[in-house]
């Protein structure tokens, strides 16, 4: 047990959170890469351990041990290295849930080369402006139409991409058919030396204003994602661990491949088409996870549904995280499946920073307490720690020195700090400016602002621009979008600022509505009072707009920037 989690860690098991926040360390090599290092070991050591467990809607499922993956990915980095791929190297996959996302990051990472995954969600202008800024050498995708479409569209106006490759039956003329090109490489491979500062990952986030900028990753971030499995999700050597998303977001990285594999778990894929609640239900009784995590809105649409019939008894633990998951959801949840729901916060620079860990009691709505090794604390305008029930900036206080002290804006790769503090970004890639007003004095602002409580747990506000100023008050958009939930016919909602004459700025709600729910002056009346009745009452909505879809970015969070911008336009 904990063969290979025991090589990173000098000690596994705590007695308390504040045992495991005092004296957890992480540690590796210089050498360290996640490929050769935890997925080509486990194949040596246990080469039938399972390593994957896929599903789709088709309900066919298909079983991957350590041993395929470090044989499919010896081959897929003979394959890549015939097509020119090199170390360094940036490679673009957009390949939903297909087994060979797995199998094709592990072979980047045996090579050196830099990925970034990305996901199927993407318009033609998103990938023309992701591969001239990232300089993508070779894109690899599934045969989805109209991915196939935007790329034919946007191809001569990216002039580093030299060639596409195509996994799937649908392969068009001009494009090179990796999955043949897998099946007849070698599968003898030999190590090609990396160090753990060198680039791996790239994440293009999905900010809810301006273009998105190039999240860097070095090799350690998959030691950061220890925690985030073993401590948070739980998860469960040589048991299944499911969380839903799709490839292309940075819950992936979270979710479905490094801490769960350095644990030794076995990773659940449902590979949907199309989101439904249903669908994802049947797909988690083929699955049968022992350990399960999801966004807030999939937990939100689950419990919409009649879950009478559903048998989650082999679930043995639930977390959530993208989203601050209101108290309602929470209670509903748990009395439709006697489960909890332990909530983590962190973003596509972090491993996870903040969660309801396993030694700790729930309280619905709460992230929970600081991840050790961050140094996380709630700072001030003026850089001072907040006192309780203050809501300051989350901020990593342990980042070390700023990439453009010593980093060419332009270089490749960007070092900040070093491979002590695995699972935190090392730079926005190209972005001075970026970097600099998020990242200085060696302190990472996140931009997310929180208050603590007396018993130091952590509670969301909102985005240091989404606070709600309104006749002197601060309103936190996340404490009215909580009281909503809790009324029936509220599916999703959105709190944001909209201008006011005598008050500046008013609360005010966009809302979709659950099933056998229309929009009328009477409903917007009840909503309001329910509000005052749940929180202060200087926080109601002054004005609900109902709506048939709230924006949302590529990764599924809501654009509320976008709400307040029309508004105020």
């Amino acid at each position: 047990m904990d063969e290979i989690l025991s090589r990173f860690l000098p000690r596994i098991d705590f007695d308390s959170y504040e045992d495991f926040f005092e004296s957890y360390e992480c540690k590796a090599s210089d050498g360290f890469n996640f490929a050769y290092d935890v997925v080509d070991e486990w194949a040596r050591i246990e080469p039938e351990k399972l390593a994957l467990l896929w599903t789709d809607d088709t309900q066919e499922v298909k079983s991957f041990s350590f041993a395929d993956i470090k044989r499919l990915s010896d081959k897929a980095a003979n394959a890549l290295l015939s097509l020119g791929v090199n170390k360094g190297d940036v490679i673009k996959l957009i390949l939903k849930q297909r087994p060979g996302v797995w199998v094709l990051m592990c072979a980047l990472c045996k090579i050196g080369a830099v990925c970034i995954p990305g996901t199927y969600q993407l318009t033609a202008k998103d990938l023309e402006y992701r591969c001239n800024a990232a300089g993508v050498k070779l894109l690899i995708t599934v045969d989805d139409k109209d991915v196939l479409e935007s790329i034919a569209a946007v191809l001569p106006k990216c002039p580093n991409l030299e060639k596409v490759a195509v996994i799937g039956k649908t392969v068009p003329g001009g494009f090179i058919n990796m999955r043949n090109e897998i099946e007849k490489a070698s599968d003898s491979f030999t190590r090609i030396q990396t160090n753990v500062k060198d680039p791996m990952l790239i994440y293009f986030s999905s900010g809810t204003t301006g273009l998105p900028k190039m999240v860097i990753h070095n090799h350690s971030l998959p030691l950061g994602h220890i925690v985030t499995a073993k401590y948070w999700h739980c998860a469960e050597e040589n048991k299944v661990h499911l969380t839903q998303t799709d490839s292309g977001w940075a819950k992936f990285a979270w979710g479905k491949i490094y801490g769960q594999w350095i644990c030794g778990a076995a990773v659940g894929v449902y590979d949907w088409e199309k989101f439904t609640s249903r669908g994802m239900l049947d797909a988690i009784m083929r699955l049968k996870p022992a350990t399960f995590c999801a966004t807030a809105s999939v937990f939100r649409y689950l419990i919409k549904e009649d879950l009478s019939g559903y048998d989650f008894s082999f679930i043995r633990h639930a977390s959530v995280a993208g989203e601050p998951l209101s108290p309602e959801v929470y209670n509903k949840f748990s009395v439709l499946t006697g489960l909890e729901i332990r909530e983590g916060f962190g973003q596509s620079e972090t491993s996870v920073m903040a969660a309801v860990f396993k030694w700790l009691p729930v309280k619905p709505g709460s992230m929970g307490k600081p991840a050790p090794l961050f140094g996380l604390k709630l700072l001030d305008e003026n850089g001072e720690v907040c006192d309780e029930g203050i809501v300051g900036n989350m901020s990593v206080t342990c980042a070390g020195k700023n990439m453009y002290e010593t980093e060419n804006s332009d270089a490749m790769p960007p070092v900040i700090g070093n491979s002590d503090f695995p699972g935190l970004f090392r730079g926005y890639w190209k972005d001075k400016e970026g970097t600099m007003s998020n990242w200085n004095g060696g302190i990472y602002r996140t931009g997310d602002m929180a208050w603590k409580d007396d018993d130091g747990y952590l509670w969301f506000v909102g985005r240091n621009d989404d606070v709600i100023k309104c006749s002197g008050y601060r309103i936190g958009p996340f404490e009215v979008e909580s009281a909503l939930m809790e009324h029936p016919s509220v599916l999703e909602c959105a709190v944001t600022a909209a201008p006011d004459a005598m008050r500046g700025q008013v609360v005010k709600a966009t809302i979709v509505l659950s099933r056998g729910y229309s929009a009328s002056d009477e409903l917007i009346r009840e909503l309001q009072n329910h509000v005052k009745r749940v929180t202060a009452p200087y926080k109601y909505p002054r004005i609900i707009e109902f709506v048939s879809e709230l924006p949302k970015t590529i990764s599924g969070k809501i654009k509320r920037m976008e709400i307040r911008r029309k508004d105020f336009n």
